[in-house]
């Protein structure tokens, strides 16, 4: 496919994390075309002016995020903004006849009530759209997103987290009131602006937290899907931490089986069957563990799994990077399923290791 035929794509909100993720990727995708980048504080700015480091693939401008604008230009709007701000956009980009793929909260929530609750923002207006929009999960939602015009893309944690869990629910092999997810993330899931102390390397380094105990938002965003595909209310309990690295995740979820006999064998054959379609996700040998730098610029899921005979609890782990599969390779992901491509189009498979 020549350059005249390439898709024109939009980046909102590319000066951040996920903005610069994105830019890289799409600069590497054979079918795509950065046509926009938008943002705020850095309108006026080159996106070389940001990141020196790319200026000799990319010196586009910093515009304003006018969605008239945006759609002259563009036939995919990548959303990378903060909360709130998405819902403002996206109604106005889809009526111009845009796709757009949303990296933050605003539609991963079919119930606008649980995203008020957890979010804390102005009411939304949006609540027919907010309920038509497809939860971007590639491994269990392929099939919506191929005819999605809107896309809500999971957040990192619960990537890593209903990775790990669905095989499980979907058996309905576990005590549903029994989950635990143990959670780890490296200091860019905190994002780039603006500065945040406990993120600065005086403050993580050498140092191991834990925060939004009880009270985290992505609780409620893997509550929905677990509910969803258990078809029972779920609740679960979710504990993040910091740890002092720039990226990854690895979320080790614990539960209570309904049969004790099972075997990680069992297991392994059971989640390998699940996944048998998905091409990111890796299940590992027996007595094998995921390590976060196994995925490091990725979009792959590692996943481990073990029983533990004595208590009577499955342990499963699972590994990504929290800037890729939890955000921007996530979204490419989507967009390759969106416009009927091989999913694996652009997307990198081997991490840059150790």
């Amino acid at each position: 496919m020549g350059d005249l035929e390439r898709l024109p794509v939009a980046i909102v909100g590319a000066s951040g994390y996920g903005g610069v993720q994105l830019v890289r990727l799409l600069l590497e995708h054979p079918l795509v075309e950065i046509a926009y980048l938008g943002g705020s504080g850095s309108v006026g700015q080159t996106f070389a002016d940001l990141y020196p480091h790319l200026s000799h693939r990319i010196s586009l401008p910093i515009e304003d995020c006018e969605p008239e604008a945006i759609a002259q230009r563009a036939k995919v709007v990548f959303l990378s903004l903060p909360n709130g701000l998405a819902a403002n956009l996206a109604p106005r980009l889809l009526a111009k006849g845009c796709k757009v793929l949303d990296l933050s909260a605003d539609y991963r929530f079919r119930d606008l009530n649980t995203y008020e609750a957890w979010y804390k923002g102005e009411p939304r207006r949006d609540r027919d759209l907010a309920s038509k929009a497809v939860y971007g999960l590639p491994e269990l939602y392929h099939n919506r997103i191929a005819e999605a015009d809107l896309v809500g893309c999971p957040g990192c944690y619960p990537t890593a987290s209903l990775l790990a869990l669905l095989p499980l629910l979907k058996q309905g092999l576990i005590d549903l009131n029994s989950i635990i997810i143990d959670a780890k993330s490296g200091t860019s899931g905190g994002g780039r602006q603006p500065p945040k102390t406990n993120l600065l390397l005086a403050e993580a380094d050498s140092s191991l937290s834990a925060y939004g105990i009880t009270n985290h938002r992505h609780t409620p965003e893997i509550e929905q899907i677990c509910s969803e595909v258990a078809g029972h209310e779920v609740l679960v309990q979710f504990t993040p931490h910091l740890i002092p690295m720039v990226r990854g995740i690895l979320a080790t979820v614990y539960a209570r089986m309904r049969d004790p006999g099972l075997t990680k064998d069992d297991l392994r054959t059971i989640y390998k069957s699940f996944y048998r379609s998905s091409k990111w996700v890796k299940i590992s040998p027996n007595g094998v563990y995921p390590q976060t730098k196994w995925a490091c610029g990725t979009n792959l899921c590692y996943i481990g799994l073990e029983v533990d005979p004595r208590t009577g609890r499955v342990i499963v782990v699972s590994a990504i990077d929290n800037l890729m599969k939890g955000q921007a390779s996530q979204a490419l992901q989507c967009l390759n399923i969106m416009m009927g491509w091989e999913e694996t189009t652009g997307l990198p498979q081997l991490a840059f290791y150790p």
